[in-house]
């Protein structure tokens, strides 16, 4: 019994330090009691506010600031990345339902809440970061052109940008997945993965990581890894860029499509092909009485940042924002109409 409890007690420090390593501003015991109810760990205000005592003791946290925030501190993180592997395999998994339950999208209505990634840029460089994402909007490898920009101390979704950043909102591919599961459509959402472009055409998936599998968001893997070549697809149509592999009943196959093109209306560019049922797909075997289905990922705009060289932070699947707090990527004042 004590074990067990003990093993409680542990899982519920690394969700801490999970929500805290994902925020680059000090969080408070409210924001972090909510954020791990989104996650689905029932921990209350009072509770948290306990473990945050003991991991303050440990080491693992430290208070900032005169409202109570804290941040993980370096030994934080490296119990972060040891403790309970076998209990972060598959997280990336739950956080996409979590979000896809939550996006409440109307594709008639064009309102309600999409869920986002956030990207943050030094101030200094936004300019040529847009620059750069811009080719990779005009060449339409992106989920979505909405997007959102917040300041040094502004808040975008749930993450407050810090001092001398600009952070960045784009709409990720989960948008996709809500409007499949709110329509009844079951989803194996499977691999993330570097997908190689020939002549424009999709031609094979060269790396690969099973969402199940993962404690981190492949894209946000890939990115940092610095393995694509999204501004050649952009330039040339050949390289490789961001997508997801995943699986649908074939039987759903027409209700699908007619879906994601009911998205297209609203500039959302996430199909890149739908399969036939039991059909490999990219090489990428299909299950029996399946399609496959690929979609760029909403990441390919900030990874063509990274390839010109400028430092980004990403927060993939950082929440959701009001469909309404989104404006065009072409109505940034630095941006050059396409």
């Amino acid at each position: 019994m004590i074990g067990q409890e003990s093993r409680q007690v542990e899982r519920k420090i690394v969700a801490i330090l999970k929500v805290l390593n994902d925020c680059p501003a000090p969080l408070g015991g409210r924001v972090i009691a909510r954020r791990l109810s989104d996650l689905g760990i029932d921990l209350g205000e009072r509770a948290v506010r306990y473990h945050l005592k003991l991991m303050d003791q440990q080491g693992l946290t430290q208070s900032i600031g005169r409202r109570d925030g804290r941040a993980i501190t370096k030994s934080g993180i490296e119990e972060l990345g040891s403790a309970l592997v076998g209990d972060r395999l598959g997280l990336v998994t739950t956080k996409m339902k979590i979000l896809a339950y939550q996006s409440s999208f109307d594709t008639d209505k064009r309102t309600g809440k999409v869920p986002v990634n956030v990207s943050l840029f030094s101030k200094d460089n936004f300019s040529q970061a847009v620059e750069a994402m811009g080719e990779v909007y005009k060449a339409g490898l992106y989920v979505s052109d909405q997007i959102a920009v917040a300041y040094e101390g502004e808040n975008l979704g749930e993450t407050i940008v810090p001092q001398g950043k600009i952070g960045l909102a784009t709409v990720g591919n989960i948008l996709i997945l809500s409007t499949l599961l709110k329509a009844g459509i079951p989803v194996d959402h499977r691999f993330g993965g570097i997908l190689q472009i020939r002549n424009h055409q999709p031609m094979r998936f060269v790396d690969l990581i099973e969402y199940s599998g993962s404690s981190l968001d492949p894209a946000e893997v890939f990115v940092a890894g610095k393995m694509t070549s999204v501004s050649q697809v952009a330039r040339e149509g050949n390289g490789k860029i961001l997508a997801s592999f995943w699986e649908l009943p074939a039987v759903a196959r027409q209700e699908a499509e007619m879906l994601i093109k009911r998205l297209e209306l609203d500039n959302a560019h996430g199909l890149i092909h739908l399969g036939k049922t039991g059909e490999s797909v990219c090489e990428i075997p299909v299950s029996p009485n399946k399609v496959g289905l690929i979609l760029t990922d909403g990441l390919n705009p900030i990874a063509a940042a990274v390839e010109a060289g400028l430092e980004v932070v990403n927060q993939t699947m950082s929440g959701i924002i009001d469909f309404g707090k989104l404006k065009s990527f072409w109505d940034l004042s630095m941006v050059k109409e396409p």
